[in-house]
């Protein structure tokens, strides 16, 4: 047996199934769960691909497997052998098994149950062992399918990558949601978002898109807000309205649910989830409709969260869409940099994107105009000159441009149906929570 093991490549849990009967595999991975019944014993044993199961029956062996707890890691080396009954309808027999490294301790949640029987609190102060979960993995699986398909779609679009800084040296929008550092015994801050460095470099590229954390200090304390969080921004230029912006948000939609079924239908499967179906119009309402709608005060300056998901159960009764986008929000509920609607300036040519009844996106067109901007900072009852580098792009010259930005966590949060946005967040940041 030791010749005809030797020096055989890893195969993969999922890969076992396609093995030829009696061909010689070696697997490597974690013990999922362990069964002793009497003279036999089967392990689990999951690695990245998903859970392959291993027939023990030889003493040495047997001895061996008393030394692997859950979560040990081990590597096993026998042949693939048929079994309807094992995962994938494959196992491994007559295995040799080598504990790489020392015996796991007890996990604090049970790994091997379909579900973690344990409140979210426990979950997340052991995130490093809970994500380990084939089921907490299959969210994680769907997030980063989703940043495939957006980047894949915007580099087919003309879009350049960019990364920017996350300290800064003021606030982006306003200075009461930003979290203050010491940078070399001067004030600095977390970068609320990329706004401002995205907008210059329209200037440079045209099209640029960023995927990055940012970081919002505001004081809420809700199953929808995080203090940290991935943020998928988006800005181009030469646009005729917000309209073309939102274009382009359809088209970054329809990419990443294409990449959540081509690369993570098996974690969707996992998770009992239905993939959504971007409609090839997304339908669009006017702020004053969508109050209406919502049955809503017709002077309501915002949307509240009930609201929200008023317009989503109208969005998928009248037009089939789990989608819907609000545009033309008042211009004192928008940033200083939101161009208005043509014609009538209590508007904005901005909107929101609801998915699932709950806000995604904020996107809309920016002022392009250097003038535009002296006048609307010093509207705020603020000195341009704070904003000088920032005003620098626009000074010398930059085309009618607009942008959007999907939080990254709410999008997979509503992909789940989470009831909290913790559940799909590697490791969150809140009001309360800066550990693990």
């Amino acid at each position: 047996m030791t010749s005809a093991l030797a020096g055989i490549s890893r195969t993969l849990a999922a890969q076992l199934p396609s093995a030829a009967p009696g061909h010689a595999v070696r697997i490597e991975g974690w013990v999922h769960r362990r069964r002793e019944l009497g003279a036999v014993t089967f392990l689990i044993v999951r690695d990245r691909s998903g859970l392959a199961q291993v027939v023990v029956r030889d003493p040495e062996a047997l001895a061996a497997v008393r030394h692997c707890g859950e979560e040990s890691v081990i590597t096993v080396t026998g042949f693939a052998t048929r079994n309807p009954a094992a995962p994938g309808g494959a196992e491994v027999t007559e295995p040799r098994i080598t504990l790489l490294g020392e015996p796991a301790q007890a996990p604090p949640v049970d790994l091997w149950r379909p579900a973690l029987d344990a409140s979210l609190p426990v979950i997340l102060d052991h995130a490093a062992v809970t994500w380990r979960h084939p089921a907490q993995r299959a969210r994680w699986e769907l997030a980063a399918a989703s940043l495939r398909g957006f980047r894949a779609v915007l580099d087919d679009l003309g879009f350049t990558e960019i990364q920017t800084p996350k300290l800064v040296s003021s606030a982006t929008e306003s200075g009461a949601s930003v979290f203050p550092v010491d940078y070399f015994g001067r004030p600095a801050y977390l970068a609320q978002s990329p706004q401002f460095y995205k907008q210059a470099m329209v200037g440079v590229f045209e099209r640029v898109y960023e995927t990055g954390p940012v970081f919002r200090a505001e004081p809420h304390d809700t199953a929808r807000h995080l203090a940290e969080y991935v943020s998928l921004d988006a800005e181009l230029g030469f646009i005729a309205g917000h309209r073309d912006v939102l274009a382009v948000l359809r088209q970054a939609l329809a990419g990443m649910t294409a990449a959540l079924r081509s690369q993570a239908q098996s974690a969707a499967d996992l998770l009992g989830i239905v993939i959504p179906e971007v409609p090839a119009q997304i339908p669009v309402i006017h702020f004053a409709e969508a109050l209406a709608i919502a049955g809503a005060p017709p002077d309501e300056p915002d949307l509240a969260p009930a609201h929200e998901r008023a317009i989503g159960q109208w969005a998928v009764k009248e037009h089939g869409s789990d989608f819907i986008a609000v545009e033309g929000y008042p211009m004192g509920k928008r940033p200083f940099y939101t161009h208005p609607q043509p014609g009538d300036e209590r508007w904005s040519s901005s909107f929101d994107l609801l998915f699932r009844g709950q806000e995604l996106v904020t996107g809309g067109q920016r002022l392009h105009r250097y003038s535009d901007y002296l006048a609307a900072i010093r509207a705020r009852g603020e000195d341009p000159a704070a904003y000088a580098g920032y005003l620098e792009a626009f000074a010398h010259g930059m085309p009618p441009h607009g942008g959007f930005a999907i939080g990254l966590e709410r999008w997979t949060g509503r992909l789940t149906q989470a009831e909290n946005i913790r559940e799909v967040t590697l490791f969150p940041r809140d009001r309360h929570r800066l550990a693990p």
